[in-house]
């Protein structure tokens, strides 16, 4: 009888889905799986519901469908469903995101494999960084800046401060200063080789990086070109935070996928619409940089931004990679389809 495997957040987390080394092997892979072509990926459609006032809600305030299915040698079909709220912390006491991955075999369509998303969810995406760092960033980077410090935040943290051991400093931003303070007092105790401190504002914490992560919620740029380093790399995690000089000033523009940039009257998408970007001025997608098709950094002096929208093949391919693992572990529940 068809069944399939459920995975609670601790299944996926004991099927090897905290290890920020499996994430960045499993991005490196679909990566040049996209560059070669070897996916389905439709557009995701957003739902967000107006207010009561027929105002359009917060820019975090929606639930996304993204169904894709990955070829090569993953061989698999699925779909992300995730909804984030952006005060799901203060006014409900819950993280601002959930989600599910539900995985299907693409022989047949059926499903395999139902699990929780947001772990998934939070630790591709802080991969997507570290790829980027290895092929973008100078190699004698020292200095990391963290504008936002919630789950996304840390994941980020950890996973840069795990996989490169170069990192000295860490220097975090948060609109509230407790929550700054907080994670850098557990980076402090956590790693004796990491200096990490909050900062006053934001563009104190931004000139100080030779990579600067946003991972916010706001729906309004705040980071100008000018605060940028020489040499910097910003991986554009949140992707409303930068000023249009930002993306018309660096030397090199990088997404994860154009088509999926390109929309929802986000920054590129705006410079799209007002004819200060286009395609033919983007320097590569990641995924042709790793596979070796462009270049990445040539000059150490570059300012380089990648700017990750976050593409449904990413979750799905490592969500198959730990129902693989959880499969081979006995890790996880079998449910009948029909019962």
């Amino acid at each position: 009888m068809p069944s399939l495997l459920y995975l609670s957040r601790s299944q996926v987390a004991e099927a090897g889905g905290e290890s920020p080394q499996f994430y960045a092997k499993v991005i490196e892979e679909v990566l040049e799986l996209h560059a070669l072509g070897k996916f389905v990926q439709p557009l995701k459609p957003y739902l967000r519901v107006r207010g009561e006032d027929g105002e359009q809600g917060h820019i975090a305030d929606r639930i996304i469908a993204m169904p894709s299915y990955v070829g090569g040698n993953l061989q698999i079909s699925g779909l992300k469903w995730i909804g984030s709220k952006h005060d799901n912390s203060s006014v409900h006491g819950l993280e601002r995101a959930s989600g599910m991955i539900v995985l299907n075999d693409p022989q047949t369509n059926y499903p395999l494999a139902v699990m929780e998303a947001a772990l998934i969810s939070s630790m591709r995406t802080a991969a997507v960084t570290t790829v980027g760092i290895k092929y973008l960033a100078r190699q004698d980077f020292s200095d990391v800046t963290i504008i936002g410090c919630g789950i996304i935040g840390q994941r980020q943290l950890e996973s840069v401060a795990q996989l490169f051991p170069q990192v000295k400093q860490i220097h975090l931003y948060d609109v509230h200063a407790e929550a700054a303070q907080r994670l850098a007092e557990r980076v402090n105790a956590q790693y004796s080789h990491i200096s990490c401190r909050s900062s006053e504002s934001a563009e104190l914490a931004v000139r100080s990086g030779d990579i600067v992560i946003p991972c916010t919620v706001t729906d309004q740029p705040y980071i100008h070109y000018d605060w940028l380093k020489k040499g910097c790399f910003v991986s554009n995690v949140s992707i409303m935070d930068l000023h249009k000089d930002v993306f018309t000033s660096a030397d090199k523009v990088v997404v994860d996928d154009w088509d999926q940039s390109n929309r929802e009257k986000k920054i590129i998408n705006q410079l799209v619409l007002e004819g200060a970007f286009s395609r033919e001025k983007l320097h590569a997608e990641l995924g042709e940089i790793v596979a070796g098709i462009r270049p990445g950094r040539e000059f150490d002096d570059e300012i380089i931004v990648l700017n990750p929208m976050g593409m449904a093949i990413e979750d799905i391919s490592c969500a198959y990679r730990i129902y693989e693992q959880a499969n081979a572990k006995g890790i996880g529940v079998t449910l009948s389809l029909y019962e």
